[in-house]
């Protein structure tokens, strides 16, 4: 019975052990600057070529003309309205 015990101890310990880390893996992750840095890293990855280090025409092109459309489209409405 104490071989039984000592053995349900040692996993209980490991139990333990292992919430902690598990505790601390998503005290990490959900931290503010942890998700701001990970959203930055995404939003770079989307821009930059993480292979090369350069940027990414296409995609930086697609954006300024949807920016650039969302101005006209505004401007035109305002102009419409007026």
């Amino acid at each position: 019975m104490t071989k039984e015990m000592s053995d349900l101890e040692r996993e209980i310990e490991e139990t333990r052990e292992r919430l902690a880390t598990t505790i601390d893996q998503l005290l990490y992750r959900s931290h503010p600057k942890t998700i701001v840095s990970r959203e930055v890293a995404a939003i770079k990855g989307h821009y930059v070529d993480a292979a090369t280090g350069q940027p990414r025409t296409d995609n930086i092109l697609k954006t300024v003309g949807g920016v650039v459309g969302a101005v006209v489209l505004f401007a035109v409405i305002r102009k419409i309205a007026r």
